[in-house]
């Protein structure tokens, strides 16, 4: 493979991950709205402090791979 193949699979994996992380950061604001709704109420502080960390971790797979606070900025708004 020659290097510009190299460099143009690197950003699609790049831009791959990216997106995963925020498919995976999005689905955890279903869940917890999701939750709510079924619960007619607030979800429980533990189920929050345990998405914010899967928040956290996926923000930071994706910010490895790709210099944007895009995602960052968006998962403000879910807060």
């Amino acid at each position: 493979m020659q290097e510009d193949q190299w460099k143009e699979l690197r950003e699609m994996l790049s831009d791959l991950l990216w997106l995963n992380a925020l498919l995976a950061t999005e689905l955890v604001q279903v869940t917890e709205n999701t939750s709510s709704i079924l619960r007619r109420g607030p979800v429980p502080v533990s189920c929050l402090e345990e998405h914010q960390v899967l928040r956290e971790i996926a923000l930071a797979i994706a910010e490895k791979y790709r210099q944007s606070d895009a995602l960052r900025h968006h998962l403000s708004g879910h807060q």
